[in-house]
């Protein structure tokens, strides 16, 4: 190649070398560059995680003021149950006042009336009735302890033992004193099967276990109460406690 023909191609020779030294930027499909698409994916990303936490946050949020509302209702149903049961034992303490008001005496062996009861006396009526109205009419429960401990040691043999022993048991109950109350409501459970404070009594002892983190034995005292009573208001209360036993409350 003459001298002349290199010089007039000596641009485009340079040209080319320029071209082949600096390859042109990889553009996306949006016009950017690769690192300003992940750049934008990381954000995207890193958004999307930020409202996920804040959803799941709130989520949890909601969950707990469901168990809380659950707790509630819970409590209200049992304080309900309470004072149903409460006005329950009042009228059949009320009846049987009356009942006993009205016996008379007979006059021979042939016209008199066979009673599974043992005969109260007068001192052992307004002693028994003094210690329930202490609860019922009064609300002085402290008051009320050594009454029914007193009414226990004067008359042991009374038809009024296995409630005695019920009230006793529920008055500790209240004050947590778990112990003391464990073995009035064993009294109720054990030696009074007839009682109508049995029920009661066999659901204050799971409510105790549990108390006490025995969780097998609160379970099978709840199941003996349906079992023994299932159609019973204290068989939905124990339905309740296994329920929560069974969540893990």
């Amino acid at each position: 190649m003459s001298r002349l023909n290199k010089k007039a191609l000596l641009p485009f020779l340079v040209y080319g070398a320029a071209v082949n030294a600096a390859p042109a930027p990889v553009e996306s499909v949006n016009g950017g560059s690769v690192n300003d698409r992940v750049a934008v994916l990381e954000r995207m990303v890193e958004a999307r995680s930020v409202a996920q936490h804040r959803i799941q946050g709130q989520l949890d949020e909601m969950q707990q003021e469901v168990n809380e509302i659950r707790g509630e209702l819970e409590l209200h149903s049992y304080k309900l149950e309470q004072i149903l049961q409460r006005q329950r034992e009042l009228y059949l303490e009320i009846d049987k006042r009356i009942q006993a008001a009205m016996k008379t005496p007979v006059a021979s062996v042939q016209e008199s009336v066979v009673s599974t009861e043992p005969e109260l006396s007068a001192d052992e009526n307004e002693l028994y009735d003094r210690a329930v109205n202490l609860i019922l009419k009064d609300k002085l429960y402290d008051k009320a302890i050594p009454e029914f401990q007193s009414f226990l040691k004067r008359f042991p043999n009374s038809g009024y033992v296995p409630n005695a022993h019920y009230w006793l048991g529920l008055l500790l109950f209240n004050k947590q004193e778990w112990k003391n109350a464990e073995q009035h409501f064993n009294q109720v459970v054990s030696f009074y099967p007839d009682s109508p404070k049995r029920a009661d009594s066999m659901l204050k002892l799971g409510i105790i276990a549990q108390h006490q983190n025995n969780q097998a034995k609160a379970m099978q005292l709840y199941e003996q109460v349906i079992s023994e009573y299932p159609d019973s208001s204290v068989r939905k209360l124990a339905d309740a406690r296994i329920r929560s036993l069974k969540q893990g409350g």
